[in-house]
């Protein structure tokens, strides 16, 4: 049973458009390889065609994970979004324990993106903030065993 996949209109806006050069020239660009590497003779040695197919396969592999999250996506409505607590939609901004500040769009598991700041809310910062209100100090454990104090500063749609 696939799990939902919760998405901002956003990121449900940025699948639609990858499914869609993935299935079009994406699709092609790779038929063409193919077809080219096919005429330079045996393919049974021709790493060129091996390559194509590998990507190939790579490519309908990841159409298919698309169109699988698309099935099972539960888009959140900005419009019932509050700053009362930290929920996915929200910005919240931070301040650790050595008084630096960061600001984090909490988002589902398909668009996190740490180096555009973008946290799942299945990671260890994102399940500690979710559900909390401004004010509030968390304490993260961390993977690697450490454990990171917060304080959230501001939620933000």
């Amino acid at each position: 049973m696939p799990k939902d996949v919760i998405l901002t209109p956003e990121g449900l806006e940025k699948l639609k458009q990858e499914l869609d050069h993935l299935s079009t020239a994406k699709r092609r660009e790779v038929a063409e390889r193919i077809k080219d590497a096919r005429e330079f003779g045996d393919i049974s040695e021709n790493s060129e065609y091996d390559d194509a197919k590998n990507e190939q396969a790579a490519v309908e592999r990841r159409i298919l994970e698309i169109e699988e999250q698309l099935r099972s996506a539960s888009v959140i409505d900005e419009s019932s979004l509050t700053t009362d607590s930290v929920q996915v939609g929200t910005r919240v901004t931070v301040k650790d324990e050595k008084g630096g500040t960061k600001e984090y769009a909490l988002v589902g598991s398909a668009e996190a993106n740490p180096e555009e700041n973008k946290l799942s809310n299945e990671s260890p910062v994102g399940k500690a903030l979710i559900g909390q209100p401004k004010g509030a100090t968390v304490t993260v454990n961390l993977p690697n065993g450490r454990t990171r104090t917060l304080e959230i500063t501001d939620i933000s749609r």
